[in-house]
């Protein structure tokens, strides 16, 4: 469909922006990108590709019919999502988990998006947004939004932003692994979506070795917080190790050290505790340290991750550290549509809104985008039902009540109405999801 409207304009070309761009550009409608990198650069970005990984190369399970993350990207395969697309054809080995090629992922979007006719991309950083040029815009600059956009925003909605840690876990060269002691398998042999059943690097530690870790990790030098940032939380479902550790010595054996559903072919002790690494490039020469994010300092950090058997002459690609992520009091300030109320032609959409998760970032953009579209067609933008995924979600940042207490989330079943019937429990997240995808074809058919 051809189209004489003017662009969207797009504010970060991150996994919001640029499924946001792509819905509209199938729909006929031009959009620009406003990327600030790599002219203006982060302290959590490493190139100046669009939708850049920076946490985690993991979109996490691939489950559509037990687990909801898996279920939405179902439901964005179904509604033509670039980045689920993008995702696919760039999966690496991770049991039940999509995981991608971070490099080779965040090139195929950027090319996707620079082949688009209808797309632009336009280098520059956006302090403030001229309404009197721009008459629909969309803000999807993501947790890392640059003070001079934040104030703009907090300026512009009259309420403060919030904010909460993020952190990023290592990652290390698989030649430099210890396999006298570490082993290929994954948790109880489960098999991912590329039918690999031995996807994770497992690095075992017995009880003393664990003790000794742990006591190694809560004295460790850590990074201080400047005044500033003391009062700020931390995103419950991304806590750095050290915190978790606190919270009582056994607190990583239940966590991501949990040493369930892995057996050791070098030893015949069952392991204490686990440490899982999962392959971050196509080569399969990069691997990340899963759920090991933390805000120890480099040298800390090199100093007690050798102490797990191993990884005792480990090298590493990139050490962990931590960010400050920005996100607006979304159930306040914005409607049904993620217009906000105070300045309905423009919308917010990833992270900024509330959601927690590469997948629920893009699946916000991939709705922002065709509420657009929608609009300027002359046609009434339609919610997707909250019984699937993508409305669950969308509910959960614009209807919640704006309470002073409204925090990042990712999907879980918890956000979807109860079912009419009654169903044994082990056959109710299977029928949540036959319902999603039901009620989603027809909102697909009625929102085309």
């Amino acid at each position: 469909m051809s189209t004489t409207t003017n662009p969207i304009h797009i504010i970060g070309g991150g996994l919001a922006g640029s499924e946001a761009a792509w819905q509209l550009s199938h729909r006929g409608i031009p959009a620009i990108i406003h990327e600030m990198r790599p002219l203006v650069r982060t302290e959590a970005h490493q190139t100046g590709h669009l939708a850049e990984l920076v946490c985690s190369n993991s979109f996490r399970s691939d489950d559509k019919e037990n687990n909801a993350v898996g279920l939405l990207h179902e439901e964005m395969r179904r509604c033509n999502s670039l980045i689920l697309k993008c995702g696919d054809l760039h999966k690496v080995p991770a049991g039940g988990a999509l995981a991608v090629d971070r490099d080779n992922f965040s090139k195929e979007v950027e090319s996707a998006i620079s082949d688009n006719p209808l797309i632009t991309i336009e280098r520059d950083e956006v302090k403030e947004i001229p309404f009197n040029s721009w008459d629909s815009v969309i803000i999807a600059t993501g947790p890392l939004t640059t003070p001079s956009l934040t104030s703009f925003i907090s300026n512009l909605t009259g309420e403060e932003n919030l904010a909460f840690f993020d952190a990023i876990a290592p990652i290390l060269y698989k030649e430099t692994v210890n396999f006298s002691r570490a082993w290929f398998q994954s948790r109880y042999d489960k098999p991912g979506p590329a039918g690999d059943v031995a996807a994770y690097i497992n690095c075992p530690l017995n009880k003393l070795a664990y003790e000794k870790f742990i006591n190694e990790l809560l004295a460790a030098n850590k990074i201080e917080f400047r005044s500033w940032e003391k009062n700020t939380p931390y995103f419950e479902s991304c806590l750095p190790i050290e915190v978790m550790a606190e919270r009582g010595p056994e607190t990583l054996r239940f966590g991501p050290m949990k040493p369930v559903g892995l057996t050791d072919p070098n030893r015949s002790e069952k392991p204490y505790a686990v440490v899982q690494l999962r392959q971050d490039n196509a080569q399969g020469t990069l691997y990340n340290m899963v759920g090991f994010q933390t805000k120890l300092t480099y040298g800390e950090q090199k100093r007690i991750f050798r102490m797990i058997p191993g990884l005792e002459t480990a090298e590493f690609a990139r050490l962990g550290g931590i960010h400050r992520n920005t996100f607006i009091n979304s159930p306040a300030l914005l409607d049904s549509l993620l217009r906000l109320k105070a300045q309905p032609r423009l919308r917010f959409a990833g992270q900024l809104t509330g959601v927690e998760g590469y997948v629920e970032s893009a699946a916000i953009g991939l709705l922002a985008g065709r509420f657009i579209a929608a609009e300027k067609m002359a046609r009434s933008p339609i919610p997707p039902p909250n019984t699937t995924a993508l409305g669950a979600l969308l509910q959960h940042v614009t209807t919640v009540g704006g309470s002073k207490s409204f925090q990042p989330m990712n999907i879980n079943f918890g956000l979807f109405p109860q079912l009419d019937t009654k169903v044994p429990r082990r056959q109710r997240k299977p029928e949540l999801s036959r319902r999603a995808l039901e009620d989603l074809q027809i909102w697909i058919k009625s929102s085309m």
